[in-house]
């Protein structure tokens, strides 16, 4: 029975080992590819232009981490299979995104991966515990609404969302679901760290805090779906801007001044404050009517760069040498992300006529995503070598 087992465990791969330098190799190269294409005149590549570099950092890249971090062990013709419809997706999307193949691609690659993700989620016993499967399935089914809303088919059609507004939907989707996973992982993080220390940790997951923002954040995508009503989109910016200080208080019950010696948890709880002042400052251009874009870039790039890096290297570092990250790393992260999310703040909403500050930006993220990248391709060999 044991050897079976073991056999059986011998055939499957972690998902994370395959799809996670995918991911930073992807995010590394996307981003400056997109200022270059503009920037130069040469259009080139034609999926990078306008929000075709939001829909690969989206769907592509964010869908990506979420394959690594939730599918876990899986037999290799379902990871082959998941990986090679992914890459395909972005190849055909980079020469070609309004060929039939590439809009079909990217939302097939969605729904396969909610077909192995999301069930992942369903035995648990608490709701609580099983809300990221019905969050990954939205932003899954985003990609598809993005596919609708770009297709000859639904041209004309009042109920299709536009293009503009599948991405900011996408966003805060992308932000409801970091708010839920992120609070998941510090949480227990924080507190085995100072019950090591004999400091007890009483709010942890903090279910009260949770729920509010498990019914807050979806309303708030589903008023940005319905920006045509004329309440909608300062109600969403109102619920934006609660759902920040929520995340707020949150982060601070966490005690994590503790924490002063794990800068690893720290990085994590930056990239966690980053959701909060993402949300609270799209919250706020909503509110005062403005065009949100420039403060959901807090989210794309404060938020998910901070995070998604942080913890690629946080669980490839733990299951390759059962420790964390080395501190020039993770606070490598932090300033990088910190100078890329607020370097594209400040390039605004003309960011082109802003060519220094969105080059910084590009040339930060790249370059976290570069090491990243590598770092966990080194990782990866270690841990093979290892098993020899």
């Amino acid at each position: 029975m044991t050897s079976d087992n073991s056999g059986k465990s011998r055939k499957n791969v972690h998902a994370f080992w395959l799809f996670f330098p995918a991911a930073a190799l992807l995010a590394a190269i996307v981003v400056p590819l997109s200022v270059h294409s503009v920037l130069s005149g040469s259009g080139w590549p034609p999926g990078f232009l306008g929000a075709g570099h939001g829909h690969e950092l989206i769907f592509g890249f964010a869908l990506a981490l979420i394959a690594g971090y939730t599918l876990g062990p899986q037999p290799r013709r379902v990871l082959v299979t998941l990986f090679l419809l992914w890459l395909l997706a972005r190849v055909t999307w980079m020469l070609a995104p309004g060929s039939f193949v590439a809009q079909l691609l990217s939302p097939a690659f969605a729904i396969l991966l909610a077909r192995y993700a999301v069930p992942r989620f369903q035995a648990a016993k608490k709701w609580r515990n099983r809300m990221a499967g019905p969050l990954i399935l939205v932003l899954c089914l985003l990609s598809l609404a993005f596919w609708l809303a770009n297709s000859s088919l639904t041209e004309g059609l009042q109920p299709v969302p536009e293009t503009r507004v599948v991405m900011m939907a996408a966003i805060v989707g992308l932000l409801m679901l970091m708010t839920f996973i992120g609070g998941r992982l510090i949480a227990p993080a924080v507190a085995g760290t100072l019950e090591k220390r004999g400091i007890p940790l009483a709010a942890r997951v903090q279910p009260q805090i949770e729920g509010a923002l498990l019914i807050i954040l979806p309303l708030a995508l589903v008023l940005i779906v319905l920006m045509f009503v004329p309440f909608a989109e300062p109600a969403a910016g109102l619920l934006l801007l609660v759902s920040a200080i929520l995340i707020v208080v949150r982060t601070t019950r966490w005690k994590l001044w503790h924490c002063a010696n794990r800068p690893d948890l720290l990085v994590l709880a930056l990239g966690y404050l980053w959701l909060a002042v993402g949300a609270g400052a799209t919250g706020f251009s909503l509110l005062q009517g403005a065009d949100p874009i420039p403060s959901m870039h807090l989210i794309t790039i404060g938020a998910l760069g901070t995070l998604s890096a942080s913890v690629m290297l946080r669980l490839a570092w733990q299951r390759a040498k059962k420790t964390t990250p080395p501190s020039w790393q993770v606070v490598g992260i932090a300033i990088g992300m910190t100078i890329a999310a607020l370097a594209r703040f400040a390039a605004g909403l003309t960011p082109f006529a802003k060519p220094g500050l969105l080059w910084l930006s590009a040339a930060s993220w790249s370059c976290i995503y570069f090491i990243v990248a590598f770092q966990l391709i080194a990782l990866f060999r270690h841990s093979q070598n290892r098993r020899k």
